[in-house]
Parts: structure tokens; sequence; C-alpha cells
């Protein structure tokens, strides 16, 4: 047999799909697909449909608990906005239409070695991302860096974990986190730095509060500039200026020092480096780290002596990572574990939070510009050799990669010609977003691979390539604390959707033949080959897991590296024996000292704009965003600002305001806060061009990236705030359950000055449209609007129009339902209206004044305002009449409910207690 033949074979075995029957009803144990803590989860399926999700009460990560994105899995499952079957274009200025997947793959085969051919390997790029699978992450390291001869392969781990692994590499020696999370149920010094673990990560922080109940004399510290959620916990709260993580902790260690909290012992028979670091953190007096930090010299003091008494277990995120000194940042908090030999036993160590699902697993195969397989590093030339021969390839490429912005400069500036994005959408994601946009632009192919037809990138793809996503895909993946877990397919791949894994494979295959190589090093026929070539690079590293497979994860569940051979379990803790993966055995401090932000106030741009994520809502939210009651907490974006500022500027609640500085600008109302402090801003990474006018927040990033690990400081720049006048106003409403109808209606959100699009509700819920103009658009855009959500005027509705005073209101009624409003010009009633919508008929009485301009309902009803618990659907006008009764929290959760199944509301159900809650004798 050839080996065209062979490799037409392996093909057809890859992409046939077997006829399989399929129980009315069955259960499936796999993982969420959010964040790093690696929740379990059981799916429950009826015939080939997704029906059901519940936590896995037998998952280490989690015990059967799940936030309100992992309770709501099941309903992102709709098929509305999945991409399912390739679809490609010859000409930018054409519509993609839909192709086989073979007519797909010869094109892009055809166009990248053709580029290879002309300009070289390191012409074409690949970007991919911390959702992928394990198995996924494997085969592109190994199309890029093995078949092609390419280090261009890098993620999006890059913009969230990469400091992360930096600091742990120069410091430990390995990319390896040396806590896990029962350390939390162990520790007496909880310390948080950089991370709102209340929203980021709901179900470690469920574990804190547990932690806490149980042991009232453990201490929690925030270093946060916010008060968030995660703060409002913490026995001290550090609220420091942006960017002074460094001089913060200097200046504990400075006061360690002088308290004789320091384990000289363990830094010397462990640690090298520890009298230069002493000679940086002498300067670092209380007063000095007090003037930078804007926090008293009481509570670093305070914090200090917590820390040095130890166990101390600390635990960080995007608050330190993304940052231009992220490296620094990561190292100087790791080197207070070393100085007071708080590492290596239980409740204590340097934990980093992951992000992504499998950020982890990527890193592990070497899924980035500077990596390869098996924790080495791209530079060391030993290493290199060593995957070349795992391989069977003559060499791996020396050339150092572009990571992720230099990668997309490239682009733009020509250098690189055609790039393959999977997985992720660098069209929200990527900081300076003008500049990655010309450079998709620019592409002379852009290829993408998704699950979902949704996102910012999608209109860039050249070719667009099917994947299968959450409940389908078949793998492994690694959590926060080096835990493997077996994920399992639930539901057949929909459509044409191939695997990630799958779909790279056959371009592999394809590409060898073209470019007349003859190694054949893509004869995977599954996934679990993948696992098995991938666990032999681990041979010998500190990520050991040769004594690992898939039947031990089915048979015996979740397992923690190293897993050598021979063992029967993995290790909890790192460095347990004081020995680290450094040459010498030995830890290195890291001694860095204080420098700011990239971009820092002035007078023209006097803000702290920060960013960080909402309870209820993923990324960029092609999933969650599908799913309308996780809009019900936040159903559109906000600017939060200090009270004080907004009445300097005679700003009031919900105002509309222009922030702006040198790179965009973004259109948004304003909100009163007291989580953030004066002269500082907050806005969700989250909202995108998909729901507002204006690209994100992530456009007013700069690109500026830290030196070491060439992540970019997407938490913080300088920015400008004006108020807008916009008089004329808009709020449509509408149910639907139609995604193609709802990516109409976002189309039109650019024709107008201010506008969001969001949804409500639940079950199907309504598509929510708000618009501001500073004069009244042409009646064509209103008529296409009522057209698109039908709504014209032969509907059935109740209608008011006044065209002297520009006011037109439409409330369509369908079976004594109010299925649709339009309020133009007077928008007072829309809140209650919404609700009328979500909760009931039209009632006479609700007929009478649907169109009068009441800001309050009608007698007899109530507007139930913004939605604290998700799950149980409870309001916070609900809460605060339970309050005004004289409830508690414990009363609040009998009588409503709420904050008694996920549990996500619980922070800010104390707060409200706290704040309008009776003080009983």
């Amino acid at each position: 047999m050839t080996q065209q033949q062979q490799l037409q074979n392996t093909h057809s075995t890859l992409t046939a799909e077997p006829v399989q029957f399929y129980p009315q009803r069955r259960e499936t144990r796999s993982t969420c697909c959010y964040c790093g803590v690696g929740c379990g989860v059981i799916i429950t399926t009826e015939g080939k449909q997704i029906v059901d999700v519940k936590g896995d009460p037998e998952h280490p990560a989690n015990f059967g608990r799940l936030c309100t994105k992992g309770s709501t899995l099941h309903l992102t499952t709709k098929l509305d906005a999945r991409a399912l079957y390739p679809e490609m274009r010859l000409s930018r200025d054409d519509a993609r239409e839909k192709v086989s997947w073979d007519s797909a793959l010869d094109h892009v085969v055809d166009r990248f070695a053709d580029i290879i051919h002309t300009h070289g390997p390191d012409a074409v790029a690949f970007y991919i991302s911390g959702q992928l699978l394990t198995e996924d992450y494997y085969v592109f390291n190994k199309l890029a860096k093995g078949l092609i001869g390419t280090n261009n392969v890098d993620t999006n781990s890059r913009l969230c974990m990469s400091s992360a692994v930096a600091g742990y590499k120069v410091t430990l020696g390995a990319d390896a986190p040396p806590a896990c999370y029962e350390d939390i149920d162990h520790t007496q010094c909880l310390f948080i730095a950089g991370s709102n673990t209340a929203f980021a990560h709901p179900i470690v922080f469920r574990r804190i509060e547990d932690a806490k109940a149980n042991n009232p004399d453990m201490k929690i510290v925030v270093v946060d500039p916010r008060r968030t959620d995660t703060a409002q916990l913490a026995d001290l709260h550090l609220a420091i200026l942006p960017g002074t993580d460094v001089a913060l902790f200097n200046g504990l260690l400075h006061v360690m020092l002088w308290e004789g909290l320091l384990d000289m012992q363990y830094i010397r028979e462990h640690t090298e480096g520890f009298e230069a670091l002493k000679e940086t953190v002498r300067e670092y007096t209380p007063k000095m780290v007090a003037d930078i930090c804007g926090i008293s010299e009481k509570d670093i003091i305070q914090a200090a002596k917590w820390f040095g008494a130890g166990p101390t277990l600390s635990m960080y995120c995007m608050g330190l990572n993304q940052s231009i000194h992220g490296t620094e940042k990561n190292a100087a908090l790791i080197n207070l574990h070393l100085a007071t030999g708080q590492i290596g036993k239980p409740g204590a160590g340097p934990f980093s939070l992951t992000g992504q699902p499998n950020a982890m697993g990527g890193r592990e195969v070497g899924g980035m510009a500077n990596l390869l397989s098996g924790h080495r590093d791209l530079g060391n030339a030993e290493h290199r050799a060593e995957v070349a021969r795992l391989w069977g390839v003559p060499e791996v490429p020396a050339t150092p990669g572009k990571t992720a912005v230099e990668m997309f400069d490239a682009v733009k500036s020509g250098e690189i010609k055609a790039i393959w994005i999977a997985c992720t959408n660098p069209a929200h994601s990527m900081p300076d977003l003008n500049n990655v946009l010309a450079a998709l632009q620019n592409a002379e192919l852009v290829v993408l691979q998704d699950a979902f037809n949704n996102t910012d990138s999608n209109q860039y793809a050249d070719v667009f390539l099917p994947a299968t996503t959450w409940g389908e895909k078949e793998g492994t993946v690694t959590n926060s604390e080096r835990r493997i877990t077996r994920v399992r397919p639930a539901a057949p791949k929909p459509g044409e959707a191939r695997h990630d894994w799958e779909a790279v494979v056959d371009f592999a295959q394809r590409l060898e033949l073209k470019l007349g190589k003859s190694q054949a090093l893509f004869n995977y026929l599954d996934t679990e080959t993948i696992f098995n070539e991938h666990r032999e690079s681990t041979r010998g590293r500190d990520l050991d897991i040769t004594g690992l497979s898939y039947h031990i994860l089915e048979t015996q569940g979740p397992q923690q590296w190293p897993f050598k051979s021979g063992a029967t379990q993995g290790e909890a803790r790192l460095y347990t024996d004081g020995v680290f993966q450094k040459p010498d055995g030995k830890a290195h401090f890291m001694s860095a000292v204080y420098k700011g932000t990239a971009d820092k106030p002035d007078a023209r741009h006097p803000f702290h704009l920060l960013t960080g994520r909402l309870r209820d809502q993923w990324h960029g939210m092609s999933r969650t965003g599908i799913v309308p009651q996780l809009f019900n907490h936040e159903e559109q974006p906000v600017i939060w600002m200090h009270a004080d500022d907004m009445q300097r500027r005679a700003f009031k609640h919900g105002d509309i305001v222009k922030v702006s500085n040198k790179r965009d600008s973004l259109v948004v109302r304003v909100q009163a806060s007291d989580e953030v402090q004066p002269a500082q801003i907050f806005m969700p990474m989250h909202w995108s061009s998909q729901f507002m006018h204006g690209l994100g927040v992530n456009a007013l990033m700069p690109p500026a990236v830290d030196k070491f690990s060439k992540q970019p400081e997407l938490k913080h720049t300088a920015v400008k705030i004006e108020k807008l006048d916009l008089p004329w106003q808009m709020v449509v409403m509408r149910n639907c359950d139609d995604a193609q109808l709802i990516s109409k209606v976002r189309k039109l959100l650019k024709s107008f000055d201010y506008a969001s699009c969001g949804l409500y509700g639940r079950d199907a819920g309504m598509v929510m449209l708000r618009a501001s103009h500073h004069a009244a658009p042409d009646a064509a855009l209103i008529a296409e609007l009522d057209a698109l959500l039908d709504m014209a005027e032969d509907a059935p509705m109740l209608t008011y129009n006044d065209a002297k005073r520009g006011i037109s209101k439409h409330i369509l009624v369908q079976h004594n339902q109010v299925t649709g409003v339009r309020l133009i010009g007077e928008t007072l009633a829309a809140d209650w209206l919404r609700e009328v919508m979500s909760q009931g008929t039209l009632t006479d009485e609700l007929r009478r004044w649907a169109l009068a301009p009441l800001s309050a309902p009608p007698a007899g009803q109530h507007s139930r305002g913004k939605i604290i618990c998700n799950c149980l659907d409870v309001s916070e006008n609900e809460i605060m009449e339970t309050l005004e009764m004289g409830a508690d929290l414990p009363t609040l959760q009998n009588k409503l409910k709420c904050g008694t199944s996920c549990g996500s509301c619980v922070p800010e159900l104390k707060r409200l207690v706290k704040l309008h809650g009776k003080v009983h004798a």
C-alpha cells in the first residue's frame, strides 16, 4: 500500500461518523469548560441532545458544586450560534460560501505550502487557545514545530498565564504550582493578590468561605485596588494603587526581616540570591511603601506579621499577570514564601490560579512560542534535540517564535502572511484592538477554527472550519492544581463539525504530501494515541506522567502530576523536600524594584481605567452571551466610578459618557460604585462590538509587554472621561430565541452614537437594545428595525405617536402577553415593562398605563430590580423588602432560597445585609 493510500485510509477513519445508538437518557462525566478550577460535571443527555448538567460530587476540584456559569452549560448547547459546516472565500470582497472539508483543507494546504515555499516557514503562524484540550494542543504544536518548521505557535494563554509561568521558572525552576486546593483547608493566612476569586474562580471561593467558617482564626488578606466581593470577605484589604504590587511585596519582606519572621535556615539550605534581595528591600520601609501604594504603614506591618506567622497560602491571578512587570510581581510574591519557608507543606505555597480551563495542559505540551513538549525550553539545544528524537524529525527550529502581540504586529507588517486562529477571538481579547484588526485585514490568509459563528474575529476569516465544543469533545484537561481529568463526549458532533485535533491531523497529513515530506508524523487514530505520545514526552521531567493512562483516569478519577511510572497516585504538593527544579537544586530569589504602569495618568488622562470580570459572564461571551439569564445580574456595559468623582463632574447615575485615550474611545453609561477608589474607574472586559457600539475596553489597553514573559498589560490604562449630550433615546425589547435575528439587530449598533444589545430573562428570554443619538436617526433605520422585530404597523400593538415631540411607542401584545416593546423619545417605563414581559400577562390595569410616561409601575405592580440570585431568580427588591422585615442572611436563604444553590451571590447578599439589615437587640 502506498503512503498516499495509507493516509487516505487514516483520514477516512478519522472523519467517518460511526453508527451509534443513543439511549433515551444517560449521564456522562466530564468537566466544565470555563475557568481553571476544573470542576467536574455530570452531563445528562436525552437522545443526541444535552438537557442538563450538575456538579460531579466525586470530582476533587468541586465536590459537586458549580457556579452560575457552569450550572447553565446545558443552556449553551443550542445550535443557533454554532458553526456547522466549512466556509470559504477566495477574495476579501466576497462573502464566504459553504464548501466541503476537502475543498477547504486543500485550499488552505495549497496556500500554506505556497507561502512556505516562497517566504519560508516563519511566514505562517498559529494562534490557539487555553480552551483547547491537551491532545488538540499537542498536534497543533507538532504541526508547527515538527512538520512546518516554525515556532510561530502561540496562544491566548500568553494574555493570561505567561507571567505566572515565567515567575515560577525564574524562582523555582519549573512551571509547576506547588500547592493544591486542599491547602485552603489547612492555611492560617490566605493571601490573595490581584484576583477577584469570588467572580473569577467562584468554586475556589466557596471553599475559602467554608475554610473561614470552620476556622475563624484564619486570616484573609486581599490585595486589590478595588473593594471586590473577594475583598469584602477579607480581614485586611490592602487597596493599593494600580501596579504597585512589587513595592508592597518588597515592603512586606522588609518588615519580616526586622521582625525576625524569616526562616534563615531554609534560606541557607534551599535558596540562592538572598543577599542581593536583602539589599534591594532594605530601602522599602513601611513609610516608603505606604507612600507608593497609598495604604497605611499599620496595615503593611500587620500583613507582614500574618504572612510570616504562617502557614501561608497565596493565591494570585490576572492582577499580577497582566502587567508589563508581571514576572517581577509573581517572583516578588514567591520571594516571600521562600524567605519564610512557606512552601512545600500543608497550607502553604504560592498558588497561581489558572485563568482558562486548559491553559495548564497547553503549557505541558509546549503550545507556546518559547516552549517545547514536557516543559522544555525552546532556547535549550538539548531540549530541542530531545523533542526532535521523540517526533522523528531532523530538528526543531531554534529561531524564536512570535508571541501574541508580536505575532499580530508581524501579520500587520506582512512578515507573517497566513495565520490560523483556533478557539479564540483576538479581535476582542488582544490589547490595542485597532492595530489587531488592521493586521487581520492585511493578512493574505486568515483561517478561523471555532465552534461558534458569533465572534468578533469571524468577519476576518477567509476559511472557517467548524469545531466541536463542550459536551462533544474528547481528551484531557489539566486544572490549576495540576489535576488531569478525562473529558468524555456526551453528544455527537453537530452538522459537519470536527474535533480540533481531527482537523489539524487531516490538514497535517495533506501538507506532508504537498511539502514532499514522508515522515507520516500524524498517524493518530484517536485522542488516546496522542495522549500516549505526550505522556512519553514527560518521562524524567518535572511533570512526569508516565504512570498515567486513560484507563486510570477513567477508573480511578482525576489525578495530579507528577504521576511517575509505578506510582499509585500523583503528588498533591511539590518541593516538600526543599529540592527545586534548578540545576543546583535550590530556589533562586529574584531581586526586583518597583516600576510604574505602562500608561500613567496625567492632566489630560487623569483616571486609572481597570478591567476585570463579571460574575456571570466568560471572556468574549460567545458561549455565555447566548444565555439570557446570565445577563440578569449585569444586563449592559457600564463604567463604574466613585460617587465623589461623579459629583465633581456633575455625572448622574446612568449618564452616557465618552471614555478615551490615544488608542480609542468608548461610549457607555456611568454608574456609581463603592468598589472603586477616587480617580479610578472600572469596566468589565467581556463587552465587545457584539454587545455595544465600540470595540470594548481592550481597544484602550496598551500593547506594551513584560520583557520576560511577553504578556501584555491588559488590566490598566489611563483615560479621560467626558459627559455626552445625546437627547434622542430608544429602548427595544423583543421576546426572541432566534440567534440570527439577534445578530441582525446587533449589526445596527454602529448606527447610533451610543448603543448596547444584550439579553434578559429566563429560558428563551428577550433581546434588549438600548440606543441614544445626537439627533433623531433616519426614519428608514427605525423602519428596518421594526421590520426585523416583526413590529410593523399592522402587528397587534398598543401604539402612541407624537411626531411633534419625537415620541413613538409600540407595545406588541400576543395572546395577552407583551412580547415586544419599542420606546422612542421617552423611555421611562422601560424597566417595569421589561418585568411585565418577563413575568406575566398584560392585565387591564397594565394595559391602561403601559404607554404612560411612568418610571414606576402602576399601583399593585412591583418592579423587581436587579437579579441578585441567578439560579433561583431572586431580585434585589425582593431581598430589600425581606430585609426591611428584619431578616438576616440565614432568613433570606430560608425564605427566598437565594444563595442556596451555587452560592455565587452570597457575597452580595452579605453586603446587602450589612448595608440594609436591621440591627436586633
